[in-house]
């Protein structure tokens, strides 16, 4: 699958079969995060892979709107030291779509899952030092579900020079 068919065709999966994630897929996921774009290459993330169902049943019950990572085959933390960047949300998002992009290529699913609501919780119940940011936990697993969304038409989204204007040509 090349790139801009994983762009256009990735969606959000929150229902997974229960077949184990193997390790290989897995490893290719973490190396696509490690090789996302990062300010001044500072590389600031630390990815925990969540494979305890245990674990993942805890962190579930401390997101706002991930209870499904319980019924996933693996998450993944991504956090990130905001004393390695500048941008440290952004490095940690980029690594985390790089993530998304991979597991898809790989005929995986993922969900984006916002800890921000939980996160002084989540980071204690992960062990995540309290200078760093927990910036996204991602589920994955093989889709038991084929979400279908559609996109705004780039005439609808698209300026030229200045917000408002109409002149982009398509």
């Amino acid at each position: 699958m090349d790139a801009l068919e994983a762009i256009k065709t990735r969606r959000s999966i929150r229902r997974y079969k229960k077949t184990p994630v193997p390790q290989e897929k897995l490893e290719e996921i973490l190396d696509a995060g490690r090789w996302a774009p990062s300010a001044r290459n500072s590389q600031p993330w630390k990815f925990i892979v969540l494979s305890d169902s245990q674990v993942k049943e805890k962190v579930a019950e401390l997101l706002a709107f991930g209870k499904f990572l319980a019924e996933a085959p693996l998450g993944i933390a991504v956090v990130v030291d905001p004393t390695v960047s500048g941008h440290p949300a952004e490095d940690g998002a980029l690594a985390a779509y790089s993530m998304l992009l991979a597991a898809h290529s790989l005929g995986l699913g993922g969900c984006w899952i916002n800890p921000s609501l939980g996160e002084e919780e989540l980071k204690e119940t992960l062990g995540i030092p309290r200078g760093e940011r927990l910036i996204s936990v991602i589920s994955i697993g093989y889709p038991d579900e084929a979400p279908s969304r559609t996109r705004k038409g780039l005439e609808d989204i698209t300026f030229t020079n200045r917000y408002g204007s109409k002149h982009f040509s398509f």
